[in-house]
């Protein structure tokens, strides 16, 4: 099998392990709710570095998308603040509340720097383990 289409499959992979992880934490009733929240941070940083790598799987890309994932996330973070008609209109559907989220805070900040470094770890991990 291509190297190419190896790091493709491995990438799939982890997407289909992180999406429901991350999905079922957020939802998980027998938590403190605002800790499924924050942590769920991690879950989604960790997705879109995972998603964009299966468009630009490079070794470049390994060191750049969880710098750019973080940076998006964190003008997404401060978008909150921001209630046009607009944005509470996509805000309203279930998937523009999990993209573009409805309430701004600072606690997210440290999560979103935590789940970019776990993204990046990924990354490397499944550029390193290509050859094998």
């Amino acid at each position: 099998m291509p190297l190419l289409q190896k790091i493709r499959w491995r990438t799939i992979i982890s997407l289909a392990i992180i999406l429901p992880i991350g999905l079922s934490y957020s939802h998980y009733r027998y938590s403190i709710s605002w800790l499924n929240q924050e942590v769920g941070g991690i879950f989604y940083e960790i997705f879109w570095c995972l998603f964009a790598f299966l468009f630009i799987p490079t070794r470049r890309a390994v060191w750049q998308i969880p710098i750019w994932v973080f940076i998006i996330t964190c003008l997404l973070e401060f978008l909150q603040l921001w209630h046009p008609p607009i944005l509470n209109w996509l805000r309203s559907f279930w998937w523009g509340k999990m993209i573009l989220g409805s309430v701004f805070t600072w606690a997210d900040f440290p999560y979103y720097v935590v789940g970019s470094g776990l993204g990046w770890l990924w990354l490397h991990l499944i550029w390193v383990a290509k050859s094998k």
